[in-house]
């Protein structure tokens, strides 16, 4: 009885083993399922949010790569037709596609540096407004028992950063567009971005405002001692071209604590390659270690009295009176602003045998803070 006994019971737990076996396998079967759905879908271009390809990018994707090849508008017509598309350029052309776009914008970055630290906004208007508080109000002391009446009124600045049109008109030949193989699309889209983004860095270091964006430079730039609002503050380097044969860092920290304090956190000097070879070379009072510190953790990979340096080759060269160093917050200090939209006209009539493609956008930038960036000026006053 005994043995029957221990035997039921081993048949029992051997069902349970079992049944619980094939549920397992239920499950792996489950998860096998899911893996090859979530592979194929991981495969597919140009995701929704189901997962599958949107049709509508799909189809305009398809009408903006017949429009480029074979100037075929009808399809791209139609669609920002149904789209009820308003924001096309009065001047004519098709509103470029999203991932288009989005290539100039990727790309300015790495060319400016400028472009990279400022403050950047899009808008859908003429010009971009904003109040800047200058003067906020002050406390007063008041006897027990005294009316202290009002205190100084707050004072309030208006900037305007206007946006101005620009073009690039990169062309090919017409043999090239019959060829498949090239990623016309990705090549055109690099093309205008290099070139927009060479044009605004110079803009946004020297542009004197004329239909352009306002560069640093370009504003009034006054000692800071003298500093007003609506004027940018310089400290010398001690030199005229070039810093002070002795102790030429101490100059860089009087650059350093010319703005405010509140500033300092996320600001950086702004320099270029030729500057920088000259700063690199700076020691401590002893001769011995470089000022100079290399950060794996930075773009460039470096700072200069604990703060990161920044290269942009639109900053002038070292010589008499020139301002070759800048230092600041600059997304607290200058402000890049971009119309929404980019435009493209195809023109295959003007020249024989060529294809030009003139891609078209808005943009500006001008100094919104004067109290966030100052210049070192290479002179002795």
């Amino acid at each position: 009885m005994e043995h029957e006994d221990i035997k039921a019971a081993l048949d029992g737990f051997r069902g349970t083993v079992l049944s619980r076996v094939g549920d397992i396998e239920l499950q792996v079967k489950g998860l096998g399922k899911q893996f090859t759905e979530i592979e194929k879908k991981a495969g597919r271009p140009m995701l929704g949010r189901d997962g599958e390809m949107s049709a509508d990018k799909a189809e305009y994707k398809k009408a903006f790569n017949d429009y480029l090849r074979k100037g075929d508008a009808r399809g791209i017509e139609s669609l920002q037709q149904k789209a009820m598309q308003t924001n096309s350029d009065p001047d004519g052309g098709y509103l470029i596609e999203a991932e288009m776009d989005a290539v100039i914008d990727r790309i300015a970055p790495t060319v400016s540096a400028m472009y990279r630290l400022a403050r950047n906004v899009t808008i859908s208007t003429q010009k971009w407004e904003k109040l800047m508080k200058t003067a906020g109000m002050q406390m007063r002391r008041v006897a027990n028992g005294a009316t202290g009446g009002e205190t100084t009124e707050p004072k309030f600045a208006q900037i305007q950063i206007e946006v101005f049109p620009s073009e690039v008109e990169p062309w090919v030949h017409n043999e090239t567009l019959q060829d498949a193989f090239i990623d016309l699309e990705a090549d055109l889209g690099a093309e205008a971005g290099i070139a927009f983004a060479e044009g605004a860095g110079a803009e946004f270091i020297t542009g004197n405002g004329v239909g352009k964006a306002m560069g640093i430079l370009s504003y009034p730039i006054v000692a800071n001692a003298s500093y007003a609002w609506g004027k940018v503050g310089y400290v010398v380097s001690g030199k005229s071209g070039a810093f002070a044969s002795v102790a030429p860092a101490d100059k860089l920290i009087n650059l350093t604590t010319a703005i405010k304090p509140q500033y300092r956190a996320g600001a950086s000097f702004l320099m270029n390659d030729a500057t920088l070879a000259v700063c690199r070379q700076m020691k401590d009072g002893s001769g011995q270690y470089y000022l100079w510190q290399s950060d794996a953790t930075r773009p460039f990979g470096g700072t200069l009295l604990g703060f990161p340096v920044e290269i942009d080759n639109n900053m002038p060269d070292m010589s008499a009176g020139s301002y070759s160093v800048a230092f600041g917050n600059f997304e607290r200090g200058y402000a890049i602003v971009n119309r929404k939209g980019s435009t493209l006209i195809r023109d295959n009539v003007t020249s024989k045998g060529i294809t030009k493609f003139n891609f078209r956008r808005r943009f500006g930038g001008g100094i919104y803070n004067f109290e966030a960036i100052r210049l070192l000026r290479m002179a002795t006053s």
